[in-house]
């Protein structure tokens, strides 16, 4: 009786084949609807316990280097540790900037693989405009957040530059509360 799964419909309240029966015909029925639509047909692949196949990289890995997932089925994501970071990264580069990671690397290439504004740091971020979405090139981590807090304006930019070179940029005071900027 173990051998059977349970179906309500039936007078016995089990099916009428057993289960390795049962999984014989359909991955029979799923090969053959796969072919007949001319696609791949994935073959079994035998996984020791605590193990899973990534289809991704198609390495066998260990439990403890997948995440987790409660809906599925094993209770673990489809894909690895490894293979989701590296396509959530090339992902997130199509999805925020439209571009692929090899447009990415041609734009760091280009900038001969240092930030554009520094021009001594690696360049890592892409930067582009908040307006346009329009990407303007690869910064360094420092210069990437100065851009941010500068709230992407060029005249506070400009002032900020001005500062730093020591052109004086302190206001006048011309009459108790007001002041005359320099021009």
């Amino acid at each position: 009786m173990s051998e059977f799964a349970r179906d309500k419909n039936r007078g016995d309240g089990l099916q009428v084949r057993c289960r390795e029966c049962v999984a014989e015909y359909s991955a029979a029925h799923y090969r053959r609807r796969r072919e007949a639509m001319g696609l791949a047909v994935r073959e079994k692949v035998d996984v020791p316990a605590g193990h899973k196949l990534c289809r991704a990289c198609g390495d066998v890995k260990p439990h403890s280097e997948w995440h987790r997932n409660g809906s599925a089925s094993d209770g673990l994501v489809t894909r690895c540790k490894a293979c989701r970071a590296i396509q959530g990264r090339a992902g997130r580069l199509k999805r925020h900037y439209g571009l692929s990671e090899a447009e990415r690397d041609r734009l760091i290439a280009d900038q001969g693989g240092v930030c554009c504004i520094c021009l001594a740091a690696p360049a890592a971020h892409v930067d582009h405009c908040h307006e346009t979405g329009r990407v303007r090139g690869v910064l360094c981590f420092s210069c990437n957040a100065a851009l941010g807090q500068f709230k992407d304006r060029p005249d506070a930019i400009r002032r900020a530059a001005a500062y730093v070179e020591g052109i004086a940029w302190k206001p006048t005071l011309v009459a108790p509360g007001v002041y005359q900027l320099p021009s």
